[in-house]
C-alpha cells in the first residue's frame, strides 16, 4: 500500500502542527509522495488546496489515508465505496471495530494499528 506511485489522500488532514492530521500529510508530501488533503474545516496546508470531500477530487484516488474520530471514519467510508478506493489506511485512533468490518465487508483492503509515517520508513 505504500508506493510512490500511488496517489493518497490524508482525510482529516489539518494546520494544526501538533495534530496527527498535519503531520501525517507534511511527511507524506515532504517524502515525496503524491498526496492530497482532505478537511471541510481548512482551505489550504502547506501550500496545498484543501478538499471539502474526497468526491471533489478529480484524480483517482488509491489509497485514503484517515487521521478523523472513528465515528468520522465510518460516514466517511460510505463515500470512499461510492468512489471504489479500494485502499484505507486507518490511523491509530481512526478505526473502530464498524470501520474495520464495513472495509472488509465491502472488500476494501485496511491497514489499521500502524502509523504509515512509521511503516514507510521500514
Amino acid at each position: 500500500m505504500i508506493d510512490k506511485k500511488n496517489f493518497y489522500t490524508v482525510i482529516g488532514a489539518s494546520n494544526n502542527k501538533e495534530k496527527y492530521g498535519y503531520k501525517v500529510f507534511k511527511d507524506l508530501l515532504d517524502a515525496g509522495y503524491k498526496v492530497t488533503p482532505v478537511n471541510p474545516a481548512e482551505k489550504e496546508i502547506l501550500w496545498k488546496k484543501v478538499f471539502s470531500t474526497l468526491s471533489e477530487i478529480k484524480e483517482n484516488i488509491d489509497v485514503a489515508i484517515f487521521v478523523t474520530q472513528p465515528t468520522i471514519t465510518e460516514k466517511i467510508l460510505e463515500e470512499v465505496k461510492k468512489l471504489w478506493i479500494k485502499k484505507v489506511w486507518l490511523q491509530p485512533g481512526s478505526q473502530s471495530d464498524i470501520a474495520i468490518s464495513f472495509c472488509k465487508n465491502n472488500t476494501i483492503e485496511c491497514i489499521h494499528d500502524a502509523c504509515i509515517m512509521i511503516q514507510r520508513t521500514k
